[in-house]
């Protein structure tokens, strides 16, 4: 019945126009009308024109695990997303441009020929794909102090992003952590609202530019709007923190958790994503007076406002009352992934019930046009319309030198000196016998992290980079005079030992931890390192501070090296001194557990290291 096609823009003297020219064509006849208005005042018209089914599907996010390409035809599906791990059969960036297209050339058959938009967690990097650039994980870029680098790591994420034609990420994280048990706490920049703050912006403009359309740029995505860096333990999942209870009043509920996301929408921000917690024990899918009264009403903001992985789910109530409650609240788009409750059903099961309540007027068409219209209009400003398929000429734009040198600076500007006794550090390059040992001296896979290449994370080579231990050997003059020890050995013809240490890969709820403790087997690893008397220099590889105040006297010279990523031979840079430590604490670092939640401001505030705290020589 109808088909749509969008023109270029108009720019006049004080804004640009959009001209937005609508094709209807009635039945079989040939009549044709033809708008050419902006897009402002042709949106009504479009919407007028498109079926209840039509706009729903646009309104629908589903997991490329869980969907037949025939389904994007068949339901208008407005949008695919890859989860963790969530690859194609071959993973690499031709195989991902060609995946998306397929999905692409699908909604191009639908009545209204309107393209769906791809999204992904690059979170830090493009990190689902083999061969990408992995960047160290928000908590060691909030030691940086650095803007700017910020923005530059943004801006080889997307590049990398859009060279596989991928539209979407959900990052930044803008998530303030409070509790370092919290599995999510590396996906926060710092504990400090303010730090976060700085960094929004310039997070938010590397990825898109300054926007939407520009070439080698994609959608953003600010989540978790709000509070989730500030669930209590023992209220979140199993009994944990993850996805639990944000207890605080107003005032300081905006001050910590709302505050980052206003330089955000400042700076154009397309689309933010609900978070899982609840804020005063009501969920925040659900609360319409933050999603619609604060981010669209008082702060003016016209994206798309996108529910977290099945966030509708955990509302109480059946399953239809949550898709109402969903959507009045202000989700404009619903992430249906697919595994449960409903297996691969779930997107069609959703489906149903969600035009059921359209119907039963238990969700207004009110609503459902000012989502599509939001979601029609990012689509529409990212240039979809006009190039929605993947350009080729970028395919190999992923894990190039030059952005892996964006990683390695970002790498060493996040390590933070802690200890530095008798001036051990920097190591010699020279005439020096240097034993490697421990459990992330050289695997590749516990150096970056979770969400690399699987959601959880791996050991191992399970991407193109370079470990801690390889850069060692690369800088070292003699790579003779340096043996890889992973459990010990060769303890007593060293010079200097280098102990690096940490945690094994996990995230979201996973990575929940009421204890913050060393690893049996790094702590029997040190102990053999103290008996033989020789220099160490420990290296802790993790996504918070752990508790170390029971052994730090033994250790000569202490750095957080956080979860570095691809690019092993940034630490290598510091350590060897052909560049300055300069990081600082982006957390406080408790001395014991009994003190966590430990935060710069608390009354009695007394730390191992304090927020702000690195050494340098």
């Amino acid at each position: 019945m109808c088909s749509a096609v969008m023109s270029d823009v108009r720019d006049d003297m004080t804004e640009s126009v959009r001209i937005f020219c609508v094709f209807f064509f009635f039945n079989d006849t040939a009549t044709t009308e033809i708008y050419t208005l902006s897009l402002h005042d042709a949106l009504p018209i479009f919407l007028e024109k498109m079926t209840l089914e039509e706009k729903i599907g646009q309104m629908t996010q589903v997991d490329r695990q869980f969907i037949e390409l025939s389904d994007i035809n068949e339901y208008f599906i407005g949008s695919i997303l890859s989860g963790g791990g969530s690859t194609p059969e071959v993973n690499e960036a031709k195989a991902w441009a060609d995946m998306v297209d397929q999905y692409q050339q699908e909604a191009l058959k639908t009545r209204l020929k309107i393209p769906i938009i791809y999204g992904i967690d690059a979170v830090h990097g493009h990190n689902n794909v083999k061969g990408a650039v992995i960047f160290p994980h928000n908590i060691g870029l909030g030691c940086m102090r650095n803007p700017e680098l910020v923005k530059q790591a943004a801006a080889v994420t997307a590049a990398e992003v859009a060279a596989t034609g991928i539209h979407w990420t959900f990052a930044p994280c803008l998530a303030v952590s409070r509790d370092e048990r919290w599995g999510r706490a590396y996906e926060s920049f710092s504990e400090d609202p303010g730090l976060v703050t700085d960094y929004s912006a310039a997070a938010i403009k590397g990825y898109q530019g300054n926007s939407l359309g520009e070439k080698g740029k994609i959608l953003s995505c600010a989540k978790h709007f709000a509070g989730d860096g500030g669930t209590l333990w023992g209220t979140g999942l199993k009994g944990k923190i993850d996805r639990g209870n944000t207890m605080l009043n107003e005032d300081e509920f905006r001050r910590i958790h709302v505050e980052p996301y206003l330089p955000a929408i400042d700076a154009g921000v397309g689309s933010i994503m609900a978070s899982f917690n609840s804020w005063n024990g009501e969920k925040v899918h659900g609360k319409k007076d933050l999603l619609t009264g604060i981010i669209k009403e008082e702060l003016g903001f016209e994206g798309i406002i996108v529910s977290d992985w099945q966030g509708i789910d955990e509302l109480p109530g059946d399953y239809k009352s949550d898709i109402i409650a969903g959507i009045n609240a202000g989700i404009d788009m619903v992430m249906v992934p697919g595994a449960v409750p409903y297996g691969g059903e779930s997107f069609k099961i959703f489906l149903k019930l969600f035009k059921e309540a359209v119907l039963e007027e238990s969700i207004l068409m009110s609503r459902i046009d000012d989502a599509v219209r939001r979601i029609l209009t990012v689509k529409y400003d990212m240039g979809l319309f006009e190039h929605p398929m993947a350009d080729r000429t970028q395919v190999n734009n992923i894990g190039t030198d030059s952005h892996r040198e964006v990683a390695r600076q970002c790498v060493r500007e996040s390590l933070v000196l802690l200890k530095n006794e008798n001036n051990i550090l920097p190591l010699n390059k020279e005439n020096q016998k240097i034993t490697v040992t421990g459990s992330h001296a050289d695997n590749l896979g516990y150096q970056c992290g979770g969400w690399t290449i699987t959601w959880q994370g791996d050991s191992g080579a399970i991407t193109d980079g370079t470990t801690i231990f390889q850069g060692i050997i690369t800088t070292v003059s003699d790579p003779s005079s340096v043996i890889l020890s992973e459990n010990g050995e060769n303890l007593l013809d060293a010079d200097v030992v280098i102990a690096i240490i940490g945690e094994k890969p996990y995230a979201e709820m996973e990575g929940d931890r009421e204890e913050l403790i060393i690893d049996k087997n790094d702590l029997k690893l040190l102990k053999k390192i103290k008996e033989s008397g020789k220099p160490v220099a420990v290296i802790l590889v993790t996504g918070r501070p752990l508790i170390i105040t029971p052994y730090l006297d033994d250790w000569d010279a202490l750095i957080a090296a956080w979860l570095p990523g691809t690019e092993g031979e940034g630490v290598t840079d510091v350590l060897f001194g052909d560049y300055k430590p300069t990081g600082k604490l982006s957390v406080s670092w408790p001395k014991h557990m009994n003190q966590i939640p430990i935060n710069i401001g608390d009354k009695n505030y007394d730390p191992l290291f304090e927020y702000g705290f690195g050494l340098s020589y």
